[in-house]
């Protein structure tokens, strides 16, 4: 089955997802897909969880139990949130290939290394073949990839990161990752009637804004 891995190296969650995203490869045909989740929450008129108070410190604990429970490697970079858009272009710059995106989330979530210009990122560009980030993270060719797969992942209704999209299938989140795992042994699941009936609930209010 084709399927299409969205993630931002912003997200702690796309990091945490990506060892279980590795080993869905030996089932799947996953392309792995770097997007801007700002632009993202942007089209939707929505926040990102750490930019709620409470709900900033409450993810961030989040983040930490979950990587305790997974028995991950995983430290804070310097400032959260951070503008992942120079980390996202050295990956397009690569081709994205899963090396580069082990690599880059290695070094800002693994090892808790800013990586948000490039003299920041010189060190994982060049153990991927990028001598010049600072000339590979403003080529326009490669600003003009990343914006392209955003807005191709918005038209697929992503909404957030990490998205796992299979078919018209989306899930979205590490805590989807069980929910994924299950989908793959019975890919029927959603078809009862129950299932059907819960996406075609109307609204009963909607809040204005």
């Amino acid at each position: 089955m084709q399927a299409f891995w969205y993630f931002d190296f912003v997200s702690p969650f796309s990091y945490l997802q990506l060892a279980k995203v590795l080993a869905w490869r030996e089932r799947l045909e996953i392309t792995p897909v770097p997007i801007a989740f700002g632009a993202v929450l942007k089209h939707h008129g929505q926040l990102g969880p750490a930019e709620i108070p409470g709900k900033r410190e409450f993810t961030y604990r989040f983040v930490q139990w979950q990587a305790q429970q997974a028995g991950a490697t995983l430290r804070f970079p310097p400032q959260h949130p951070f503008n992942p858009l120079a980390a996202l272009r050295l990956c397009v710059a690569t081709g994205a290939t899963w090396n580069a995106i082990e690599a880059i989330f290695g070094h800002l979530w693994r090892d808790g290394k800013p990586g948000t210009t490039a003299a920041e990122l010189a060190e994982v560009g060049r153990t991927l073949g990028i001598g010049d980030a600072e000339s590979a993270i403003n080529d326009a060719d490669m600003k003009n990839a990343l914006r392209a797969n955003t807005d191709a992942a918005i038209a697929a209704g992503v909404f957030g990161v990490p998205t796992l999209r299979i078919g018209d299938e989306l899930f979205w989140g590490n805590d989807a990752t069980p929910m994924i795992e299950d989908w793959l042994a019975h890919p029927q699941r959603f078809g009862s009637d129950e299932y059907q009936r819960i996406a075609a609930l109307p609204f009963g209010v909607a809040r204005r804004r």
